[in-house]
């Protein structure tokens, strides 16, 4: 069985349990603190209910995915590439955004979870502290989930390093909050970053290939559709539907389906033949997302000025 699969979704549930289990974590520590223990059951039911918010929609979507490929629709298998496209592009977005934006918010996290609670206490305190909590936890479960959507036909492995990530993540939870053990946090998002920066630019090449491969099966069987490629044998031989021209092709040196390929395609979105417009769209991610995500771990610190104060007169 090739586990391969499961390294994506274990770097991304992992980085995402973590930042959950920290906002667990000052949860509970603001609780303690305010002398407010019997709130600790409104926590853990929060947990809970996110993780099976998060583990319902997964199982609908990959019961789609399902019933889609046991359909006898001629254009399952078609509407199936889409979808995968679909939920690649909005796996892309919003791994996207939640890499920028809470790198560029992690160092205001335990002043806004702490904001947050005491908010929550002063009103109806139960609920808002459930409020909170599941909201947390279900947006992380949310991204991936949408990441193993991407990749339906895989099947379940992605799942086991989903759930191999929150065990881990769970862990260094415990080990932050119960037993006090000193980890550089900071230092663990910029290599979970750089990591998820690397898994979600492949996702860019994958997602752009399953929509081609859409549009090409959608041509072929239906003459009304055949304009929808707009690359032909006019512009050159090797080429794909909408993707251009070939840019390499590794099949012999390096397979997609066999180790390390196989390895790298997991990762990184490795592919032993790459298109002209995937190519361009990984650079492109690379050097925009990725240009926006290091410039946010070393935010600038605004200019002083140097105009001098005008003294007090009496």
């Amino acid at each position: 069985m090739d586990f391969s699969s499961a390294i994506p979704t274990f770097v991304i549930t992992l980085r995402e349990g973590v930042e959950a289990a920290l906002v667990v974590g000052i949860v509970l520590a603001c609780l303690k603190k305010a002398k407010q223990g019997h709130l600790k059951i409104w926590v853990y039911a929060a947990v809970a209910a996110g993780i099976a918010a998060s583990g319902i929609v997964g199982v609908v979507l990959s019961q789609a995915a399902q019933a889609l490929s046991q359909s006898q629709n001629p254009y399952a298998a078609t509407l199936e590439l889409f979808l995968e496209a679909i939920f690649g592009l909005i796996a892309i977005v919003m791994l996207s955004w939640m890499l920028i934006w809470m790198t560029k918010q992690a160092r205001f996290m335990k002043a806004q979870v702490e904001g947050a609670i005491e908010q929550a206490m002063a009103t109806n305190a139960g609920w808002g502290v459930f409020t909170l909590v599941f909201v947390a936890i279900l947006r992380e479960g949310f991204e991936t989930v949408l990441f193993i959507a991407a990749k339906f036909q895989q099947g379940l492995i992605p799942s086991l390093g989903s759930v191999a990530g929150l065990s881990v993540a769970a862990g260094i939870g415990a080990l932050l909050f119960k037993w006090g053990v000193k980890i550089n946090i900071r230092r663990f998002f910029q290599v979970m970053g750089v990591l998820l920066l690397l898994i979600v630019s492949g996702l860019v090449v994958s997602s752009l290939g399953h929509l081609d491969t859409a549009i090409a099966t959608l041509a072929q069987s239906d003459r009304q559709s055949a304009g929808m490629c707009v690359f032909y044998e006019k512009f050159t031989k090797v080429h794909s539907c909408n993707l251009g021209a070939l840019v390499w092709n590794t099949s012999k040196v390096l397979p997609e389906d066999k180790f390390p390929g196989l390895l790298l395609s997991a990762l990184f979105g490795y592919t032993d033949k790459l298109y002209l417009v995937p190519a361009i769209a990984y650079v492109g991610f690379l050097i925009s997302i990725g240009g926006m995500y290091f410039r946010s771990l070393n935010p600038q610190k605004p200019k002083q000025s140097n105009t001098p104060v005008p003294a007090k007169t009496n």
